[in-house]
């Protein structure tokens, strides 16, 4: 099978920033997944699960309530290797259009300071799963880099093939 294009990504020279992981079109309209990156994978430590689960939460009702782009969000959820989201827009954004709303977005989780939304058993599957100081630590980290040095462009793999027909991905 193919290597889907994620994983044709170089996780090894992949830092914090925001990413166009895919365009996908549906019909005569276009769906952007983002690759919300907020850790350097493999190098830094992940986010921990708890603090991760409370991000999505908050970020996640920050996004669908934001008044510009409310309408424009379909998904928002964490990578299951919890080095960074995804996020689900309507249309072709790019990351650098993206880019102010991230950061009021990670602004809003890092200053929270509230009742976790949704982290009630009625609403939620893992609701004791959830740590809002880590997450705010996590998101002042993550607004930091993105006010001083946010990245836009993916390093890529190349896929190279020897004599013997044999093929791999390289940096």
């Amino acid at each position: 099978m193919d290597l889907i294009p994620s994983f044709q990504v170089d996780h090894t020279k992949l830092v914090p920033g925001i990413y166009v992981s895919r365009i996908d079109t549906i019909g005569n309209e276009f769906a952007t997944t983002f690759d919300i990156r907020m850790k350097t994978p493999n190098v830094e430590p992940a986010i921990h699960p708890n603090a991760m689960h409370s991000i999505e939460h908050v970020v996640a009702t920050f996004l669908r309530n934001d008044p510009e782009w409310k309408d424009k969000v379909i998904y928002w959820g964490p990578m299951g290797c919890l080095t960074g989201c995804y996020l689900i827009m309507k249309g072709k954004p790019t990351p650098q259009e993206i880019l102010p709303l991230m950061i009021r977005a990670f602004e809003y989780c890092r200053d929270y300071d509230d009742v976790i939304p949704g982290a009630l058993p009625v609403n939620c599957g893992n609701y004791l799963l959830h740590d809002l100081q880590i997450a705010k630590y996590e998101s002042k980290l993550f607004v930091d880099v993105l006010k001083t040095k946010p990245c836009f462009d993916y390093p890529t793999s190349q896929r190279i093939e020897t004599e013997k027909g044999l093929t791999f991905f390289d940096s």
